[in-house]
């Protein structure tokens, strides 16, 4: 999707009363939800329409285990790549047996370069960081573990 539409239709979003806009067109599928003051976007590539009859079928790609954790799990609100800090070389929002609170930052997802600084969603202390630093994330996905 042309940035430019996509930025005409986060402004659109901002200034309405809608709370969210789902958009699916041939190259993918923009979401845009009003999260408080500033809308999030959540974006997916689209899925190929047709394969070439001659190409093998893909072999079964076998589940990761499900993580079996105690405490409350902090999980990602969109697909994005996580970062601990916000600028290589500094602080770590959070580390292990940091105490949080609901709504203090623990980390950054970059999403179609958007930094959203993702927060706390309960009073605790971060027992696990579960993702490791730049790599890719899910909507989701468990990030933290907070006891």
């Amino acid at each position: 999707m042309d940035l430019r539409k996509l930025k005409t239709l986060i402004d659109l979003v901002s200034e309405s009363n809608v709370s969210e806009l789902e958009i699916t067109e041939a190259d993918g599928k923009v979401r845009i939800v009003k999260a408080g003051a500033a809308p999030v976007v959540y974006a997916a590539p689209a899925v190929a329409q047709a394969m070439p009859a001659a190409a093998p079928a893909a072999a079964p790609v076998a589940e990761p285990a499900p993580i079996e954790e105690t405490g409350h799990i902090c999980k990602s609100p969109m697909v994005g790549t996580f970062y601990r800090s916000s600028s290589p070389g500094a602080k770590a929002f959070a580390e292990v047996g940091d105490t949080v609170k609901a709504g203090e930052p623990v980390c950054i997802i970059e999403a179609m370069k958007i930094m959203n600084e993702i927060e706390a969603d309960q009073d605790g202390t971060i027992t696990k960081i579960l993702v490791e630093n730049g790599k890719p994330v899910e909507y989701g996905q468990p990030l933290f573990v907070i006891e």
